[in-house]
């Protein structure tokens, strides 16, 4: 006897290609591990066989190699229409068994995997006859309907683990094995497979130059369908600071643009408890929390950081986190409409380095590194020079959006007064309040990428982003950093609470900002939130290396002036970066304090989800980094398949006992102006 292998089903109807992905998977696998395949048509007795197939499969074969005992059967001669020979099946480390019903529901309690590989059903036909030519023909209808049968008694598809679409090109195996190692039952046997993943190595080219960015992300990125730009928009302007000119100078250096194509390309959405991974034809499945998803594969340096490479991001994970994650951090659960996390792992990425004027390509070695950089380096150079900023800052659209609020004005003064009620009654300090205003139009009406543009042109930030997850969109101008953990262990988190319109004139301007420095109330809710984070952060920190190294500055952006602190601790070492991340998450400026009391006042308040608003955008760095926004000023559209499209934005503002709720409300109008008057719309008049 052996010990009790892992054993992966690849099941499918005829046709799918499973065959040649199971050989081919196997092959792959034998390159660390020991491998047994079995093929179920060797089993079926005869065309009519499909369930007898089965049971004889799961009692001779299955059973016993599940123990880890060879498994001896009688094979079925197809020319003599009766049994054969008698074979052996010998255990090992891993068992594949592939065929029609191979993770049928009697096998189901002794499989640790199910892959389900699909192909149209024209391709099928084409692909079975070919391999067994005139001997299938005359029976491809009589056993394509004990498929169906089965089928229908036994959804397999929806238990998958693993659905593959099928290309029948040779991409199959390789697309498989990426997300293979994902599944918490196979982690531990492919340890090997996730072990070469810290091994890889990161090539590095600097080119001198200063590309225009959205020239360049449309070159490169245009036709992806899912691709991330976290845009330091106002770099080469930075804001006008109250101290802390190369804290703010440091937000706005980089910018990052990749998307998930290549040899490593991944990409994952989680909703609600589970994760679909995606990779070229392969998308598994994975039940469990986004965070220790995330503990599994980030956190522990995979790459050494290029020799006089200055940036952050060495390759890695980039996306967003939906504020809903909070059901893992403390906070109830609240279904959304869109995905809780959407993230891209991109293998390769162009750096743009703002303050040194070079841009830099980054790619893992693999096959087609090479090609990549020959394009990648192609696009920087015919993408002319940085444009000075400019251009329209509107969006011509055939009619503005007309956008409805959650709440009326009347709703939302009331939800203020029931606000401050929780904090009379001592339940909260601070309650960060938001409302969601949406418009319906059609999906041809308006090209989330030109809005974006026009966004950024109108309100340039540290932290503007343009994401697209394929009919999610997400076009953001954010200036508020939620967390930055160094690779080498040095955290910070920059809130923002307290905000001012920007003066018509220079006069009115400067009254404003000194209003906002000068104003007991917002430097309160800001001090209240800088105890919070020092909190949040002192979880995982070195004890006593919490400090706060700015606090209350004023920092002027485009259309608003904000109240900004400073955080800073540094990691213990060793500790989990993903719980890290997940202690501060939520950012505590988009909930209030105390956090866990107060998220859960603002559930029974707001009555809807947030959604992406309120989240993080940013990324996950294979050297251990990771750098988050606050996903504020953030225009979120969905795409839906009749034709329409959905336009969300959140915004919001700090309750405190002396709120004053006219103030409040007309605190959340100047918050959505520069969005909407991007779109040439007004604010709802509820």
């Amino acid at each position: 006897m052996s010990p009790a292998p892992v054993i992966i089903a690849i099941d499918g109807r005829s046709g799918a290609g499973k065959t040649t992905l199971a050989v081919e998977l196997a092959a792959r696998l034998r390159a660390h591990h020991r491998v047994s395949l079995f093929h179920l048509e060797d089993i079926y007795p005869g065309w009519n066989g499909l369930a007898a197939g089965i049971e004889r499969y799961v009692s001779t074969v299955l059973a016993p190699l599940s123990r880890g005992e060879a498994a001896s059967w009688v094979c079925w001669n197809w020319e003599k229409h009766y049994d054969g020979e008698s074979r052996v099946t010998l255990p090992a480390e891993i068992v594949i068994v592939e065929g029609v019903g191979a993770a049928a529901a009697e096998a189901r309690p002794l499989l640790n995997a199910v892959i389900w590989a699909e192909a149209p059903d024209d391709v099928r036909r084409i692909r079975a006859l070919d391999r067994d030519g005139e001997t299938y023909e005359p029976f491809w209808d009589q056993w394509a309907a004990q498929e169906e049968a089965w089928l229908a008694a036994d959804n397999v598809p929806s238990i998958a683990d693993i659905r593959v679409r099928n290309p029948a090109d040779g991409s199959a195996p390789a697309d498989v094995l990426q997300v293979l190692p994902y599944l918490p039952a196979l982690a531990p046997a492919l340890a090997p497979e996730l072990s070469a993943r810290r091994g890889l190595r990161l090539r590095a080219e600097r080119l001198d130059v200063r590309p225009d960015g959205p020239g360049l992300f449309r070159s490169l990125y245009g036709r992806s369908a899912n691709a991330v730009w976290l845009d330091s928009s106002n770099a080469g302007a930075l804001p006008e600071q109250d101290g802390g000119e190369a804290a703010a100078a440091e937000r706005s250096r980089f910018s990052i643009m990749a998307d998930d194509g290549g040899t490593f390309g991944q990409s994952v959405t989680h909703r609600s408890g589970q994760s679909l991974m995606s990779a070229g034809c392969a998308t598994a499945t994975v039940q469990g929390p986004f965070f220790r998803w995330l503990d599994t594969l980030w956190g522990l340096p995979a790459v050494e950081s290029p020799k006089a490479y200055p940036g952050g991001f060495t390759l890695g994970w980039l996306g967003c986190l939906g504020y809903e994650l909070k059901r893992e951090t403390g906070g109830t659960d609240v279904p959304s409409p869109t995905a809780d996390a959407a993230l891209i792992f991109a293998g390769r990425a162009v750096v743009l380095d703002h303050a040194e004027g070079t841009a830099w390509l980054l790619a893992l070695d693999a096959p087609d590194a090479d090609d990549w950089l020959d394009r990648a380096r192609a696009a920087v150079e015919n993408a002319g020079p940085a444009a000075r900023a400019g251009g329209s800052t509107g969006v011509v659209l055939p009619a503005a959006p007309e956008f409805r609020s959650r709440d009326t004005r009347a709703e939302y003064l009331a939800k203020i007064s029931a606000a401050q009620h929780q904090i009379g009654e001592g339940n909260s300090y601070e309650v960060c309040l938001t409302t969601a205003l949406s418009a319906d139009i059609p999906a041809d009406a308006l090209d989330p990428w030109t809005t974006y543009l026009a966004l950024r042109r109108r309100n340039p930030a540290p932290f503007a982003s343009y994401l697209r997850f394929g009919s999610l969109t997400v076009a953001s101008t954010s200036p508020e950093r939620f967390l930055k953990i160094a690779a080498d262990g040095g955290m910070r988190a920059e809130p923002i609470k307290g905000t001012r319109r920007r003066g018509a004139d220079p006069a009115e301007d400067a009254k404003l900002r000194t209003d906002l420095a000068t104003a007991l109330k917002d430097r309160a809710e800001n001090i209240m939130i800088v105890d919070l984070l020092r909190n949040d952060l002192s979880h995982f920190a070195v004890p006593g290396s919490v400090t706060v190294s700015r606090l209350c500055a004023i920092e002027s952006y485009a259309t608003v002036h904000q109240m900004v602190s400073t955080i800073d601790a540094q990691l213990k070492p060793g500790s989990p970066r993903a719980e890290a991340v997940a202690a501060c998450f939520p950012a505590g400026s988009m909930t209030g304090a105390p956090k866990i009391s107060t998220m859960a006042i603002l559930d029974s308040l707001e009555g809807g989800p947030r959604g992406v608003y309120s989240g993080a955008i940013g990324y996950f760095s294979l050297d251990g980094a990771t750098d988050l926004a606050v996903a504020i000023r953030t225009l979120v559209t969905s795409t839906r398949g009749d034709g329409t499209a959905e336009l969300t934005l959140g915004v919001g503002g700090a309750i405190t006992a002396d709120s004053d709720p006219e103030d409040e409300y007309e605190e959340i109008r100047t918050k959505a102006f520069g969005v909407l008057s991007t779109l040439g719309a007004d604010f709802p008049h509820t």
